[in-house]
């Protein structure tokens, strides 16, 4: 069963806002994007705005596709459909608890990705 996922690259100039994944979770212990899963008939678009708002605090004013990944980690396959956040209302931060921080997209191939998202950092490290 793929899983589909809205992600939110959420950007402030050159910085990007990153979240640690629960060890818990699947791919626990990694850096991530925030987002989440998107629910059975939900627009990707609406399932970024809940999830950003749920997870980080923000509310989404402009945001562009950027990337879509469909990856096969063995045990579960996802479709992740990236979003760049260039304009939001609020502070991200760690609403549930997670660990956060602003990295600079020259820092980001320093941070432990998923498999999945590395396209992604490469994408957002040349830029």
């Amino acid at each position: 069963m793929l899983v589909r996922v809205a992600v939110g690259l959420i950007m402030r100039g050159d910085q990007i806002f990153i979240a640690l994944r629960d060890s818990s979770k699947h791919q626990g212990g990694l850096w991530e994007f925030p987002g989440g899963k998107v629910e059975s008939g939900e627009a990707v678009e609406l399932a970024l705005s809940r999830e950003l708002e749920e997870e980080c605090g923000i509310r989404i004013n402009a945001c562009e596709h950027f990337q879509t990944i469909v990856h096969d980690y063995g045990d579960k396959q996802v479709e992740l459909v990236f979003y760049k956040v260039m304009e939001f209302t609020g502070e991200p931060h760690g609403k549930e608890g997670q660990e956060v921080r602003w990295a600079s997209l020259s820092q980001l191939k320093a941070f432990s990705f998923p498999e999945a998202n590395v396209p992604i950092v490469d994408a957002l490290s040349s830029e």
